[in-house]
């Protein structure tokens, strides 16, 4: 069969059939009395399987081998097709992932298109300096999207607090993000989330933040609390007070008390929350020592007449924190 056949009935192209020819990778068996080169069943069947071969992803030297070594291992090949096929999936979902957080942010033109893939980049430097003059220099259009998955992401404590401070400035969308991050199974991944709802100026936030004072997770419960608490948010104060008990963040927590109970309406409930964890005798004499000290810091006559009472504690600790405390006041 000549080579114009061979084309027409193999579909690929006589200059392509010339270029396998000049590699080595078919070697037509015969030539025609005018000197044409003739292929036989078997030099079709091989053009065959350098194709299927092609389809798959290999370079004609791997098919070469392939065709030609004896010892050559389809397994590994194979695998290696899997492992790379794995990789260009992976990019193109990246690349799908880039383009959709693009379009969610609305360019208007290409200068916004550009301004995203370059705030995009930045962000997945590995440069933490980088990173965190992205995140100060993003634009209030930024996209959400892309900012909430570097804030979930991020473990370079200054480059995160760079990114939350960007995350508050754009539009909507965030609070439903970092909710996501609430749930996911890693604990790292659910502190920044939660970190960052706290810093989220919107009602939304708020209100997930609420919803995380029930979270199984203790920590998103006292960041939930710390949050919710420096809004103003009363029903922070359970939580908080477990936080001085159980001794985490329990200066941040005491703190937020002491702010909340600024309100002279909330002083004597708050006062009243920390002398019933007292009154239910702590096992360890650091959490009611601690427990006092944030009793300390709150006004009224509710926590001075507990500090009265604790001035004759059997926890030297307990009534020197006491007995100072009301000094500080003058009841003494």
């Amino acid at each position: 069969m000549l080579i114009g056949e061979v084309a027409r009935r193999s579909g690929v192209s006589a200059r392509m059939l010339r270029h396998y020819e000049s590699l080595g990778l078919v070697r037509p068996t015969g030539r025609t009395h005018a000197g044409y080169r003739e292929y036989s069943g078997a030099d079709i069947r091989r053009i065959f399987h350098i194709e299927s071969l092609r389809s798959l992803g290999l370079s004609l030297r791997e098919i070469g081998r392939a065709l030609d070594d004896p010892g050559f291992a389809p397994a590994e090949l194979v695998d290696d097709l899997m492992r790379r096929t794995r990789e260009r999936i992976a990019r193109e979902r990246e690349l799908l992932t880039r383009l959709g957080r693009i379009d969610a942010a609305g360019p208007a033109g290409w200068e916004d298109v550009l301004q995203a893939v370059a705030l995009l980049r930045a962000l997945g430097s590995e440069s933490a300096g980088t990173r965190q003059r992205a995140a100060l220099s993003a634009p209030e259009e930024a996209p959400v999207a892309a900012l909430v998955e570097a804030v979930l992401g991020e473990t370079d404590t200054n480059v995160a607090g760079a990114l939350r401070w960007a995350l508050a400035r754009v539009g909507g969308g965030g609070p439903a993000l970092l909710a996501e991050g609430l749930g996911s199974s890693a604990a790292a991944v659910r502190e920044r989330a939660v970190r960052a709802l706290a810093e989220l100026p919107h009602d939304e936030a708020t209100a997930l933040l609420r919803e995380a004072l029930a979270h199984p997770d203790p920590v998103v419960r006292g960041q939930a609390a710390l949050g919710l608490g420096g809004r103003g948010g009363a029903d922070a104060v359970p939580a908080l007070v477990d936080m001085v008990v159980a001794g985490t963040h329990d200066v941040d927590a005491g703190d937020t008390l002491s702010a909340l109970a600024s309100d002279p309406g909330a002083a004597d409930r708050i006062a009243g929350a920390l002398i019933a964890r007292l009154a239910a005798g702590p096992a360890q004499a650091p959490a009611r020592h601690r427990l006092t000290q944030a009793l300390a810091d709150i006004p009224g006559a509710t926590a001075a007449d507990a500090l009265t009472r604790l001035t004759r504690d059997e926890d030297r600790a307990v009534a020197f924190t006491a007995t100072y405390a009301l000094t500080l006041r003058g009841v003494r």
